[in-house]
């Protein structure tokens, strides 16, 4: 009897134990999954109410002033149309570098484009440049190993970014969605494409639209350094020196900004940088984003433009969206929109994946930043704002040339939605909300 006892006793304890365990593991699980799915808090939660327009000098002195990168002289851009184009440039700035490649992008993968762009990376490693290549790590993730081992045994040195560790999974959900490339310290790149074979036209089928631009000039030293500043988190590792920090001489004539933009408290700069242009707005605001999902108060602001008189119009892509759940989600919240008088057009060709945004014909600002939550409060994201009337009309221009293969969504297609759509969005508004 005393020795069944025991074993009841330590029948007992073990069942403790295991359920003390579980419970314990349920409690880290919970923790991160709450961690990852609660957006961190909005530094800028009052209306921002402006008094001047975009082309008062209060408007460049106070983002000057506010975001780090200062607005820099002397700089030139070129517009880049289309994947095959977008690939080609780059892969023309990477065969030509000398001296250093810095390379951070969100998806990395496919049998033509990352194939492509990784032996142009590690030939480049084997004539000697320095290369640095920070690829997300869940957009990295359908990458063929054969490309990342071939740019690592030629000496690239790779990062896949946010990569799972236990230290890190409380910030697993935190990517980085920039589209950044520099040159030789002299060269960048920024848009909205990825490197994936999507765009790319297959037989009959269109490549994802997008737009991506080439910067010279002073403004590329900031670019870099918005680089540096997360290769050095990721890594440990300064990048320092003329190989990546050359002395720059003007190359155009545009005022440009570099803005990034992080998933912490405080560094939420672009959507705040946004909602300061939104403000300022007189007369038009058009934007273009392949995935539209803010919050209530962005949403709000885009309202009182249209209210008062501001010509507001949004392209975003149409039932070619490759996640669907966050187009559903975005359209229940439309109807305060639409009856307030914007316009929102849905792209019909192919998936629309450019983002851009250009203010009363004074300032665009162009990047990898979407009009979401995810982009404005999840992930690090990068821009260059521009401060010149001839590029933010040449920029209304590119969203209106693509308004031309777009559809108006209006007020009656709203109310005409089946049950089954408005019910997916408003599964997808809870589930979806911080995809």
């Amino acid at each position: 009897m005393p020795g069944d006892k025991r074993v009841q006793r330590r029948t007992k304890l073990k069942w403790v134990g295991v359920t003390a365990l579980s419970i314990a593991i349920l409690f880290v699980i919970g923790s991160v999954i709450l961690s990852n799915l609660t957006p961190k808090p909005k530094r800028l939660v009052e209306p921002v109410v402006v008094d001047y327009g975009l082309d008062d000098p209060r408007f460049a002195r106070s983002l000057g002033g506010t975001l780090p990168h200062p607005i820099v002289e002397g700089n030139q851009i070129e517009h880049i149309e289309g994947g095959e184009a977008i690939y080609a440039a780059k892969l023309e700035a990477i065969e030509e570098a000398e001296h250093s490649i810095t390379f951070e992008i969100f998806e990395f993968f496919g049998d033509t484009a990352a194939a492509a762009f990784a032996d142009a990376l590690a030939e480049a490693a084997q004539r000697g440049v320095r290369v640095h290549a920070l690829l997300d790590y869940v957009g990295s993730m359908p990458a063929e190993e054969e490309h990342l081992e071939r740019m690592e045994e030629a000496g690239v040195e790779v990062i896949r970014w946010r990569e799972p560790a236990w230290y890190q999974l409380p910030r697993f959900n935190h990517r980085t969605h920039r589209k950044l490339m520099v040159v030789d310290g002299a060269i960048g790149f920024t848009g909205g494409a990825n490197v994936t074979d999507s765009w790319l036209p297959d037989d009959d089928e269109p490549g994802y639209r997008d737009h991506h631009f080439r910067f010279t000039g002073p403004v590329v030293g900031n670019m870099q350094g918005a680089f540096v500043e997360v290769w050095l988190e990721a890594s440990g590792e300064l990048l320092h020196g003329d190989a990546y920090f050359p002395e720059l001489e003007p190359r155009g004539e545009l005022p440009m900004q570099m803005v990034s933009s992080k998933p912490r408290e405080g560094m939420h700069r672009i959507r705040m940088m946004f909602k300061y242009a939104i403000a300022a707005a007189w007369e038009r605001i058009t934007i273009s984003s392949a995935y539209f999902y803010p919050d209530p108060s962005f949403l709000e602001a885009l309202i009182e433009a249209a209210e008062r008189g501001v010509e507001v119009r949004i392209l975003v892509p149409g039932d070619s969206i490759d996640y669907g759940f966050v187009r559903h989600a975005s359209v229940n919240r439309w109807r305060p929109m639409l009856e307030a008088g914007v316009e929102i057009y849905e792209y019909q060709p192919a998936m629309y994946h450019a983002k851009l945004i250009t203010i009363d014909d004074r300032w665009a600002s162009v990047g990898s930043t979407n009009i979401d939550n995810r982009s404005f409060r999840i992930n690090k994201e990068g821009n260059v704002n521009v401060y010149d009337e001839a590029f933010a009309r040449y920029v209304r221009g590119l969203v209106e040339e693509d308004l031309d293969d777009a559809i108006l969504y209006t007020v009656e297609r709203w109310e005409e939605r089946p049950w089954h759509k408005r019910l997916a969005g408003w599964v997808s508004s809870i589930a979806g909300a911080h995809y």
